[in-house]
């Protein structure tokens, strides 16, 4: 079912408050960054990303490791090692 409809008034200032329910529903704090994009229907919000987007060419290489190439099975063996170390440290 679908939330009831509830209407804002737009400022002098172009500002609108956000209803109550609808800010505690998306987590939407004070100073929440929001991106506004108009489409057929109205108007979106939409929360900025916290990070910005990026391709793996963007980001290729920035990690350097000197050593032999690891297979894909001790690469799994070190991240089932790191998750097992990072549960234990949940512990205390």
């Amino acid at each position: 079912m679908p939330e009831p409809k509830s209407t804002t008034v737009l400022s002098t200032k172009g500002q609108v408050i956000l209803p109550k329910a609808v800010r505690e529903r998306r987590g939407w704090r004070p100073g929440a960054r929001l991106v506004v994009q108009e489409t057929p229907e109205g108007v979106l919000l939409t929360e900025e990303p916290a990070f910005p987007r990026t391709r793996p060419e963007d980001v290729f290489g920035c990690l350097k490791y000197d050593g032999p190439p690891k297979t894909v099975e001790e690469m799994e063996a070190g991240l089932a090692e790191a998750f097992r170390n990072a549960r234990d440290l949940d512990r205390y």
